[in-house]
């Protein structure tokens, strides 16, 4: 609980630092790209599966999100939400993440720049698979992200980005009135993604 209860006082910290950062503008964006995790298995749950690839659970899997944060000629301040799902030998994994963010930019034309910057927040990762019963576990996301951002408009722009992260998020796998088969904990994630960005 504790930990969690820090998670929450820095997503309350990063939130503050949208409303009070010297930024022209406003931004909304919308994303969408490819996740990929690494997951660990226990050693319990390795005896019970055999040769289960726990990496391939969620790997290229389809990520929706939305952001909405502040910018100016140096830099952006934003929160993002984003979700991905998927599964692979009869496991079904679903990540969401929040996050806070800031990046800097580096012009390299009239209207290209490229950015980079860092990302902390919380996961949550829930475990729904059929015949197992349901679980859910939070955890920290720390990491970087990087790219580049087309300007199209005054006010309108497409980003293509990388990011990673790292977390340690672990769910149970339980089948129904049957003891724990074992655990599958989160170790980080990466995601490519594309993204629509409106500056109001």
């Amino acid at each position: 609980m504790k930990t969690f209860n820090s998670l929450i006082a820095a997503m309350a910290v990063c939130a503050a630092g949208l409303t009070t950062a010297q930024a022209d503008d406003t931004f909304a964006s919308l994303t969408y790209g490819q996740t990929s995790d690494k997951v660990r298995k226990s050693g319990l749950l390795q005896r019970n599966t055999g040769h289960l690839d726990a990496d391939g659970i969620i790997g290229k899997d389809g990520t929706w999100g939305v952001r909405l944060g502040k910018l100016n000629d140096q830099g952006r301040y934003y929160m993002t939400y984003d979700n991905v799902s998927g599964d692979h030998s009869g496991l079904k994994l679903r990540q969401e993440n929040l996050l806070g963010s800031y990046d800097l930019f580096y012009p390299v034309g009239d209207t290209t720049k490229l950015f980079g910057g860092a990302s902390l927040g919380m996961t949550k990762l829930t475990q729904t698979s059929s015949g197992l019963s349901r679980d859910t576990d939070y955890g920290y996301a720390a990491g970087l992200q990087g790219g580049v951002i087309q300007q199209v408009t005054d006010n309108a722009s497409v980003e293509l980005g990388y990011r990673y992260l790292r977390s340690n998020a672990s769910v149970e796998v339980s089948p129904h009135n049957e003891a724990k088969a074992g655990t599958l904990r989160l170790t980080s994630s990466a995601q490519t993604y594309l993204s629509a960005n409106y500056r109001f």
